[in-house]
């Protein structure tokens, strides 16, 4: 047992049920039997509108971690963002935007007790903090860096500016400099991660345990693809999309707009595969309720209950629940989960403002 009066066991299927992969699961058993203060980190770029993986589903993730043990180290990644040119290259909207994302989590359920919000622009001032991104920077070739774009959002290498090039080293840096034992990232992020743990030894440093979680589908259709995908790849085409309104409900979208994006989400009958209403059941609805309910009129059965996500699955795949009476019953429950964060950024004089000046800016990629 830990302070935290969990057993090892408990503590790794918390961080598990994190993790869609973790590198190395027998290094996180280390960590979590052997050392204490243990830190994770994960960041994020301040860009306009925070969609519900990047607000509900993080506070979700975070809590778990610091329930199996950890501090967390939340980075406010506004120079990576102005290198990525983001809300126009403005850092002040830039940060603007970063304290807007703060106060959607702090409504939204953070244990704020155990996170240290850490400004990027105040980290890259550290001593020491350039000479690790030249080390970092010496040790690896131009294309080994290019690789990892795709943790700015973007898949195309023809138009990358040199602060882009820049990027995924400060990432890389910024794992060190936080004294992070494990990076909580997105799959997405993985390639830099495997960067920093590449180079650790030779720097002096620990390799990081790698805790990568899964990238929510978007409301749409999926796009086609051809060809074999990496895991990585899948991620990025996965991916929400700001610049897609529909694919994604926002932390402050109204009830009646929740319920009509639910409504008209992608979520063909009887199939389990790239279904993105399944999804946030297994990943919200299913992370918060014990027993879901779903409604039912009675000439179409009556209600359902459900105390796994994997009996909701099968009943559905067996066209046994249409896929209406799955998105009615979902767009209850995410109203239910937002309505914290609504009321907040409704009753809050200083939120409402910070809420209101944010939508007005103009988002960049």
């Amino acid at each position: 047992m830990n302070e935290s009066g969990l057993s090892l066991e408990q503590r790794l299927a918390l961080v598990e049920s994190v993790g869609e992969e973790i590198t190395t699961k027998e290094e996180l058993k280390n960590l979590l039997l052997n050392k204490h203060d243990l830190v994770a980190y994960d960041g994020f770029e301040p860009s306009g509108k925070i969609h519900l993986p990047q607000g509900l589903l993080r506070a979700i993730n975070i809590n778990k971690m610091i329930k199996a043990g950890f501090q967390f180290k939340v980075l406010v990644a506004d120079w990576h963002a102005w290198a990525n040119h983001k809300m126009g290259g403005d850092l002040g909207k830039i940060r603007l935007v970063g304290e807007y994302f703060i106060e959607v989590w702090k409504a939204a359920g953070l244990n704020l007790d155990q996170v240290e919000f850490v400004w990027a622009s105040d980290l890259v001032k550290t001593e020491g903090y350039w000479d690790l991104v030249m080390k970092i920077a010496v040790k690896n070739n131009l294309p080994r860096i290019i690789r990892t774009v795709q943790i700015m959002g973007r898949n195309e290498t023809d138009s990358l500016t040199a602060s882009q090039i820049i990027y995924p080293l400060m990432q890389a840096a910024d794992i060190f400099m936080l004294k992070a034992d494990v990076t909580q990232l997105g799959m997405d992020q993985r390639k830099v991660n495997m960067l920093a743990r590449e180079a650790a030894e030779d720097l002096g440093f620990v390799k990081p345990v790698v805790v990568s979680h899964h990238m929510l589908l978007g409301l749409l259709p999926p796009s086609d693809t051809t060809g074999e995908e990496s895991t990585t790849d899948r991620a990025i085409r996965l991916k929400m999309s700001k610049s897609k309104p529909d694919s994604a409900i926002f932390m402050t979208d109204s009830p009646d707009e929740v319920k009509r994006k639910i409504s008209n989400a992608w979520c063909p009958e009887g199939q389990a595969t790239e279904n993105p209403i399944l999804e946030y059941f297994k990943y919200f609805v299913f992370q918060k309720i014990d027993t879901v309910v779903i409604e039912r009129a009675k000439k179409h059965g009556g209600d359902l209950e459900f105390k796994s996500y994997q009996e909701l699955e099968d009943v559905f795949v067996q066209k046994k629940l249409h896929p209406q009476d799955l998105k009615n019953s979902l767009a209850e429950y995410i109203n239910e989960f937002l309505e914290p964060v609504q009321n907040h950024f409704e009753n809050n004089a200083d939120a409402k403002k910070l809420k209101e000046e944010v939508e007005t800016l103009k988002v960049t990629r």
